[in-house]
């Protein structure tokens, strides 16, 4: 049976906007009929991924999700040579394999930019790149099919595309189902988002002149956020063929990055840097399920401390309503001295040895 490795946090945010809507607002939702800020699982990932755990502690075996492969192999053909015309038609016909190209628009030559992101692996980039050099040196380039096969993986050692998942629609059968999923992040409790006026001043102003040199509006929130995620550790082992040792360094640094990375919206803002105040890992081969039904009904008071003892009173009542969900459970809260991600990062990571 498949095991799963859960976790559930919970961070206090400051005033700030880490995840801007199409307005530059605060993301929300509308949970029991009461208005919350929200993160998006997606803004979640990217900071998963882009935080100090995975880029310094993963190095060579993260992917890059890019829409310009073509583009970059061409302006290394270029570097290295190689005529423009004829570097942009290597570059396209190796770049199709993973996106569509966009088309010209009549009279401008052919672009090199995809017109949908592509999770590319290191792997793949090498292969891709070894095909372009070859085909520089005169090697004719084989059809797309068999472009594909020499290409295309469907496991290898890029951690965030095994735990994150892609998806390639002209070549589904190099489709990666993800081993981690990371759910929307919402406040536990009422909020919504609140409008800052602000002015600059102009430093050369002289003293007689009144008025400001700028004037604007930026949206802001805070809250505690409840933020869920599940790893089928199984999968994840599939997914980099059965590296276990690189998918015990990927579970510790998710578990990390997870209780400290951010979405970095107006970071320079607002200065958000919040860390998980609270962290509950469970381990176990039933049925994972989340606990944000403990806040359908906003929490108040105080709302740190109310947050986890709904949280824990929901995990109680499902556990004996269903049976047990974990076999083992791990805790770290923060205001009460109790656990520490350490412990918590080993004893995730550790459920790979024990898959």
């Amino acid at each position: 049976m498949t095991t799963f490795v859960q976790f559930h946090l919970l961070t206090t945010y400051p005033p700030s906007n880490p995840n801007r809507d199409d307005q530059g607002r605060p993301k929300q939702a509308t949970v029991g009929d009461t208005p919350r800020l929200r993160l998006s699982s997606q803004s979640l990932k990217r900071a998963i991924r882009e935080s100090d755990y995975f880029q310094g502690g993963l190095g060579d075996h993260l992917g890059t999700r890019t829409k310009r492969l073509a583009t970059e192999l061409a302006e290394e053909l270029i570097d290295q040579g190689v005529e423009p015309a004829k570097a942009r038609e290597i570059a396209v016909r190796i770049g199709q394999v993973f996106t569509k190209i966009e088309t010209p628009r009549k009279g401008e030559e052919m672009g090199t930019n995809g017109t949908t992101l592509a999770f590319v692996s290191p792997d793949e980039w090498g292969l891709a790149r070894e095909l372009a050099n070859k085909a520089h040196a005169g090697e004719e380039l084989p059809e797309a099919k068999e472009l594909e096969k020499r290409i295309l993986r469907r496991a290898d050692g890029a951690v965030d595309v095994a735990m994150f998942g892609r998806m390639l629609a002209d070549s589904p059968e190099y489709n990666r189902e993800a081993a981690v999923q990371v759910a929307h992040a919402i406040t536990t409790h009422r909020a919504q988002s609140e409008e800052d006026w602000f002015s600059g001043v102009d430093d050369l102003n002289k003293r007689e002149d009144t008025g400001a040199g700028h004037l604007g509006e930026n949206a802001f929130g805070s809250g505690v956020f409840y933020l869920y995620a599940c790893v089928d550790i199984d999968l994840l082992i599939e997914n980099l063929a059965g590296d276990r040792k690189l998918a015990g360094r990927g579970v510790d640094a998710l578990v990390r990055a997870l209780a400290t990375a951010t979405p970095r919206g107006k970071q320079n803002s607002h200065a958000h840097h919040p860390r998980a105040m609270y962290l509950r890992a469970e381990r176990g081969k039933a049925q994972p399920r989340d606990l944000s039904g403990a806040f359908f009904k906003a929490v108040s008071g105080d709302l740190e401390q109310v947050s986890i003892a709904r949280l824990e009173e929901l995990a109680d009542q499902l556990d004996r309503a269903y049976g047990p969900c974990a076999e083992e459970t791990l805790v770290m809260k923060v205001r009460a001295g109790c656990g520490t991600l350490d412990e918590i990062a080993a004893f995730a990571a550790g459920s790979v040895s024990r898959a």
